[in-house]
C-alpha cells in the first residue's frame, strides 16, 4: 500500500516516445502510460522529430493515465518533466516551434562546431587557445561530432537563416515541454550544458559566459533564462489543467534532462557510486566532488540534476537500439521473405534464446556502433558489424553477440571512468529497459567483472528521478534520502568461469576498432 497522499505527475520524453506516470513523493509508481513517436533520419547525418507530435502524444497519455487513475487527480501536487538530452527546438515569442526538433543523433552541425573551435596551433583537433578557454570555463568543448546542442543551433543559423532570425529562444526538449505547460521560456542549468556556453567553475553559481557566447557566434538573447532543476518555474496553464482535470495550483518544477534524472532515479546519488543505463543508447555515470576533464576520451565533470554537484558521463551511442535494429531490419524486415508478424514480447524470447547460447557466442563479436560513438572514442564514422561468422553460426549466436557487444563497449567505458575517478566501482546499479533482462544483467556482471544491482522497475528510473527532483523542490525530502527508497530486484555477481573467454573477446573487440577505424572513416565520410 502507498503510504502517503501526495503525488507527482511525471513526463519522460524519450527518443522512442513519451512516458507519463503518477508517482508518490517517495518514488512509488502508481501507474504509467506510453505513446510512440517517429524519428526522421535524413541524409547527411540528420535526425529530427516533430514537436507537435511530442505534445499531442504527451496530452494523450496524460489524459489516458488520469482517466484510469482519476482518484489520484486531487492528490497531485506537482508536475515534473525529463526528456532526451542534446536536442534543440527553435520557438518564436508565442511559443510555437519553427522547425522540427533537431535531436541528439543529428551530426549536420559538425562543420560549424568545428569552425567555432578552430585555431592555431591545434591540439586534439581544436585551436589551443579556444580549447584551454572552453575547458577552463565549462569543463568541456563542443564535440567534433556535431551532436551537441550548440552544433544544432549553429546549423540552424547557417543553413536555416529564416528560422534562426525568427527564433525567440532555443530550448532543449524538456524545456520545450515546460514552455507548453507553463508559458515560461526557461531552462535548467543541467539541460543547457551542451550549449557549452555556461560557466561551470562554481557549481553553485552556473551562469552564461559572454566570451564563449561571442566565440560561438550565437546571439545571447536567444538563450533561455537559467533555473535550478528543483526550482518551480510556474503553475500549470489553466487551459492545460482544465483539459486534464487537474487543479490550476499544480506546480511545474524545472526538472532535468534524462541522463540527469536517471542518475537520481537509479539511487546512485552519492559520490563515486555508479550506475549503467541501457535504453536506446547507454551511459555509465557517477557523481564526483570535483571539476575535471579527460578530453582524450570525451569525459568531463558536468553539472548534475543535484544542485551543487558534478557528475561524469560516459555515453554509448546505440545499445538497446541494436536489438531494435536486429528485430526490425533483419529478423522482421518487411519484404517477400517475411512470413509472420512480430512476435509479442519478443525481447523476452530473445532472453530465452540467448540464455541457451554458451558465453562468448562461439567467438562471434558484435560491435554496437550503429550511429557512431561518443565515448571513450568520439568517432561519428565508425559502424556496427558482426565478426568471425562461420558455417555453424546460428541466430542464437548473433543475438547473444549483440548482448555481449553492448557489454564489451560498457567495459571500454568502465576502464576510463574508473581511471577518471581513480578507484574501482564496488558495484553498479542497472536501469533502463535493458535492465529488465536477467540474462543481460548477468552478462554485464561477467564482462565488467563487477556486481550488478538490478534496480526494481528499471525502465521507470527516469520518471522516478523526475519525481524525486520535484519532491526535493517542494521540500518533502532531500537528495541524500533517496537511496533508502530504492529497491532492487536482484543482485548479480561475476561468474569466474566466464572470465577467460570475455577477457579474450574484449581484447579483440578493442583490436577491431583500432584495425578498422580508418576503413570506416573512408566509407562514411560526409562529402
Amino acid at each position: 500500500m502507498l503510504n502517503n497522499d501526495k503525488y507527482i505527475l511525471t513526463i519522460d520524453l524519450g527518443t522512442s516516445g513519451p512516458k507519463a506516470a503518477i508517482i508518490s513523493i517517495y518514488g512509488e509508481v502508481v501507474d504509467y502510460e506510453f505513446e510512440p513517436n517517429q524519428v526522421f533520419l535524413l541524409e547527411g547525418g540528420g535526425a529530427e522529430q516533430n514537436p507537435t507530435e511530442w505534445w499531442e502524444a504527451v496530452l494523450k497519455i496524460l489524459k489516458k493515465l488520469l482517466l484510469r487513475q482519476s482518484n489520484y487527480s486531487d492528490k497531485i501536487v506537482a508536475l515534473s518533466c525529463t526528456a532526451q538530452w542534446s536536442g534543440t527546438v527553435a520557438v518564436d515569442k508565442e511559443g510555437n516551434h519553427l522547425h522540427n526538433a533537431i535531436i541528439w543523433l543529428d551530426s549536420r552541425g559538425s562543420q560549424y562546431a568545428n569552425e567555432a573551435t578552430d585555431g592555431f596551433p591545434k591540439v586534439s583537433g581544436y585551436g589551443l587557445w579556444k580549447l584551454q578557454k572552453w575547458l577552463r570555463i565549462t569543463g568541456g568543448i563542443p564535440s567534433k561530432s556535431g551532436k551537441d546542442s550548440i552544433a544544432h543551433i549553429l546549423y540552424i543559423k547557417h543553413q536555416l537563416p529564416n528560422v534562426y532570425r525568427n527564433t525567440y529562444k532555443f530550448l532543449e526538449p524538456k524545456d520545450f515541454l515546460n514552455l507548453k505547460l507553463t508559458g515560461q521560456f526557461a531552462a535548467s542549468t543541467d539541460s543547457v550544458t551542451l550549449y557549452w556556453l555556461t560557466d561551470n567553475r562554481d557549481i553553485s553559481n552556473i551562469r552564461y559566459n559572454d566570451d564563449l557566447i561571442k566565440m560561438s557566434g550565437i546571439d545571447k538573447e536567444k538563450l533561455p533564462v537559467l533555473k535550478s532543476s528543483i526550482d518551480i518555474i510556474g503553475n500549470i496553464k489553466p487551459e492545460i489543467a482544465s483539459q486534464l482535470g487537474l487543479s490550476n495550483e499544480i506546480k511545474v518544477v524545472a526538472g532535468s534532462a534524462d541522463i540527469h534524472s536517471a542518475s537520481v532515479g537509479s539511487g546512485a546519488v552519492r559520490d563515486y557510486e555508479g550506475h549503467f543505463y541501457i535504453g536506446t543508447s547507454s551511459w555509465m555515470i557517477c557523481h564526483v566532488p570535483y571539476k575535471k576533464t579527460d578530453i582524450l576520451h570525451n569525459m568531463a565533470s558536468l553539472p548534475s540534476a543535484i544542485p551543487g554537484k558534478y557528475f561524469v558521463v560516459t555515453e554509448q551511442e546505440t545499445s538497446g537500439a541494436c536489438l531494435n535494429f536486429l528485430k526490425n531490419n533483419i529478423l522482421y524486415h518487411k519484404d517477400v521473405l517475411q512470413t509472420q508478424e512480430n512476435v509479442r514480447d519478443i525481447y523476452k524470447l530473445f532472453d530465452k534464446i540467448v540464455q541457451d547460447v554458451p558465453s562468448g557466442s562461439n567467438k562471434v563479436i558484435f560491435t554496437p556502433w550503429l550511429f557512431g560513438e561518443r565515448t571513450p572514442v568520439e568517432d561519428h564514422t565508425v559502424r556496427a558489424a558482426f565478426y568471425n561468422l562461420s558455417l555453424d553460426t546460428t541466430r542464437g549466436h548473433l543475438l547473444r553477440a549483440v548482448f555481449e557487444g553492448v557489454a564489451f563497449n560498457a567495459r571500454w567505458l568502465l576502464i576510463y571512468l574508473e581511471k577518471f575517478i581513480k578507484q574501482k566501482f564496488p558495484y553498479l546499479h542497472l536501469i533502463g529497459g535493458g535492465g529488465n533482462s536477467k540474462v543481460w544483467s548477468q552478462i554485464l556482471a561477467d564482462v565488467l567483472d563487477r556486481p550488478i544491482k538490478q534496480v526494481k522497475d528499471p525502465i521507470q528510473a527516469n520518471l522516478k528521478g523526475a519525481a524525486y527532483i520535484a519532491s526535493v523542490g517542494l521540500g518533502y525530502m532531500k537528495f541524500e534520502d533517496i537511496p533508502r527508497h530504492i529497491q532492487f530486484s536482484e543482485n548479480y555477481t561475476p561468474n569466474p568461469a566466464n572470465r577467460k573467454i570475455y577477457d579474450e573477446l574484449f581484447r579483440e573487440f578493442i583490436n577491431i576498432y583500432k584495425s578498422n577505424k580508418d576503413i570506416y572513416r573512408r566509407l562514411n565520410k560526409i562529402d
